[in-house]
């Protein structure tokens, strides 16, 4: 934003030298770019915040803050205006809609359209704008110093005498003042009469109403539109301006009168135009200045610093602040104040930041409440980690398809596709896809997912992992999870609960006897791969997890291990052979772990062969081969002691 230093000057007589304030203004959140002497001034380009638009996208604005800065005296010219009888009510009437906050007329007539001093041509220039005529040029000058935009429109040139503030009717057109044609819609606002748009509103002026020679009254309009509405026309016509900039940041609706009354005062000495006496001022909700509690207490707090109340009052004065008691009224064109914390930073900002020492913060750290439904979901997903597997994130649908083997998926009413048409009721079908597909580059695959399911009763967390790893790998790391998460007392039952799991590998994960889980292979038929799956209720099994560990040094002594066969009906369960292969070995019988289970028609109708494991293990000393011979012995003698039970010999 173009600023010219001998402006500035009519505020603040003892202003320093142009270099010297712009190093002061960069110390204070403006940073100026370029200082440039043009003829006898200087043109000063300041980069103003977006959130400082408001007040500042004018000389004024920067005068106020310079002033509050150097606590210099801050002067504002005297706005006198010498109307006669006539009013402006008797030219012009007003009609204006929501999108209009206010709207603010003032009628001059006998005007001398022409050139403008040659001061205000200066001025213009080092500010970027071309003089016009002098009408034109005022509105301009008045835009520049106090930052609202203004216009002017012959008033001999507007049908039925009306200024009608409305949305554009599909199909208009407007010519505009620089002779381009624009084609309006509904999400234009415009200024019109009672025929046809006079003026895009807070964007451009249109032709029709154009100020020329032959102009001998004016109508001026000092208006405040919907900040959102001035930037969605400016954005779809591809039209910036220097009023549509000001407009799009907010403007103070309380600006208005104070700017046409300016722009009505300069008129009259360089037009020689005489006023009509009063307004036609549109303006139903006022705006009126917020009123914040100002805690010194906390300010020392948040700066760091204990400032005298007696600066901080000079300071929140000098920029336009109302400071009495512990309250502190916010002027209106300070659209950026709403908080304590904002005035805080007000103070801090005039007083100067390189005046507050660096101090390290004096605060009481106190931890959290452990979170251990987070805690135990991160615990999980990092020891799987460490186990190899990759942690996978699938949409919570699944097809129709996959519905026909994971019964119980809810319908959603509006899809975002056919494949995604029902809430998952597993984690499972997206699991066995990101297998299918993974297995197209990789020989090995190893994934999980900790996510909810849905069904008719709820949602649930659940806790899946998908391996193309043997049935006996995938069952290990099962049993690695469940021991690191401190979890004890785990067995596996085995069961079958339908075609899609493979016949004899497919196992209920228990601890203490309740089911939390169930681990198994797919059903070979389902894929060309083998797939071994576990799915694991996430809220049980939270609740029985565990930091604490029961310590078990290592024994010094070997261990040995002898496997073990033994043909069974069918229907016995694993658990009651290991409760037998358990009591009958004793203390030395250091684990147990089944490692295949096989039915066919080698071993007979209703008859299974399970496969174990056993490992024998001292504390005190080395098993000798006899030892463990007889302890196998006693195990073999406990199995055949069931009559339907036969321990299978090579």
């Amino acid at each position: 934003m173009i600023f010219s230093y001998n402006w500035l000057k009519d505020y603040i007589k003892k202003l320093p030298k142009p270099e010297k304030l712009a190093q002061i203004l960069t110390m204070h959140s403006f940073e100026v770019e370029e200082v440039k002497k043009v003829g006898k001034d200087y043109v000063l380009d300041i980069d103003i915040l977006p959130n400082r638009g408001p007040d500042c996208f004018s000389h004024i604005g920067i005068a106020r803050e310079i002033a509050a800065v150097l606590a210099l005296k801050f002067k504002l010219k005297d706005i006198k205006i010498k109307e006669n009888e006539k009013k402006t009510k008797d030219f012009i009437s007003v009609n204006a809609k929501d999108d209009c906050i206010r709207y603010t007329a003032k009628v001059i007539t006998d005007v001398k359209v022409g050139s403008s001093p040659k001061w205000i041509q200066e001025r213009l220039k080092v500010c970027g704008l071309r003089s016009i005529n002098n009408i034109v040029d005022a509105a301009n000058y008045v835009m520049l110093e106090t930052g609202q935009p203004l216009h002017a429109f012959d008033l001999d040139k507007i049908e039925g005498k009306k200024i009608i503030v409305r949305r554009a009717k599909k199909g208009e057109k407007i010519i505009s003042l620089d002779n381009q044609r624009y084609n309006l819609d509904s999400d234009i606002l415009v200024i019109a009469d009672a025929k046809n748009p006079l003026a895009i509103a807070g964007i451009k002026g249109g032709k029709k109403a154009e100020i020329d020679k032959k102009t001998k009254t004016i109508v001026l309009e000092s208006a405040n539109f919907d900040s959102r509405v001035v930037r969605r026309g400016s954005q779809k016509l591809g039209l910036k301006t220097d009023a549509s900039w000001r407009f799009e940041h907010g403007l103070d609706p309380n600006l208005t009168e104070l700017a046409i009354n300016r722009v009505a005062k300069l008129i009259q000495e360089i037009a020689k135009g005489k006023v009509a006496s009063g307004l036609v001022d549109f303006y139903p909700k006022k705006v009126l200045p917020k009123k914040i509690k100002l805690d010194l207490k906390y300010v020392e707090k948040l700066l760091g610093k204990k400032i005298p109340k007696k600066e901080i009052k000079r300071i929140l004065e000098s920029l336009g602040f109302k400071y009495k008691g512990n309250i502190v009224e916010v002027p209106t064109f300070r659209l950026d104040i709403s908080l304590q914390e904002d005035l805080i930073e007000e103070i801090g900002r005039i007083y100067g930041y390189e005046k507050i020492s660096a101090a390290f913060p004096v605060a009481c750290l106190i931890p959290p409440k452990r979170n251990f439904e987070i805690f135990w979901e991160n615990m999980t997903k990092d020891i799987l980690k460490e186990l190899g597997f990759t942690e996978v994130y699938n949409y919570s649908f699944i097809n129709e398809e996959q519905t026909k083997v994971f019964k119980g998926a809810i319908e959603i009413e509006n899809p975002m596709s056919k494949e995604q048409k029902y809430l998952r009721p597993s984690l499972i079908p997206n699991l066995l896809k990101n297998i299918k597909e993974n297995l197209k580059h990789f020989k090995e695959i190893k994934i999980f997912e900790l996510g909810k399911i849905f069904d008719s009763q709820g949602e649930k967390q659940m806790l899946t992992g998908a391996t193309s790893d043997s049935f006996y790998q995938a069952k290990g790391a099962v049993d690695t999870l469940l021991n690191k998460l401190g979890i004890s007392d785990i067995y596996y039952d085995e069961y079958h609960p339908g075609s899609f799991w493979q016949k004899g590998k497919c196992a209920e994960i228990k601890v203490s006897g309740e089911k939390i889980g169930c681990l198994g292979q797919i059903s070979a038929d389902r894929d060309r791969v083998s797939v071994v799956v576990f799915d694991i209720d996430f809220e049980e099994l939270a609740k029985l997890c565990s930091e604490e560990h029961e310590y078990q040094p290592i024994s010094q002594y070997p261990a040995a291990v002898r496997d073990l066969a033994i043909l069974v009906p069918i229907d016995i369960k694993v658990v009651d052979v290991l409760n037998k292969i358990n009591i009958a070995g004793g203390a030395l019988v250091r684990d147990v772990d089944l490692f295949d289970i096989y039915e066919g028609e080698s071993i007979g109708q209703g008859k299974k062969n399970l496969a174990f494991h056993i490992i024998y293990q001292a504390e005190d000393r080395t098993l000798s081969t006899q030892e463990i011979n007889k302890m196998q012995d006693k195990i073999i003698k406990a199995l055949e002691s069931e009559p339907a039970w036969q321990v299978r010999r090579q």
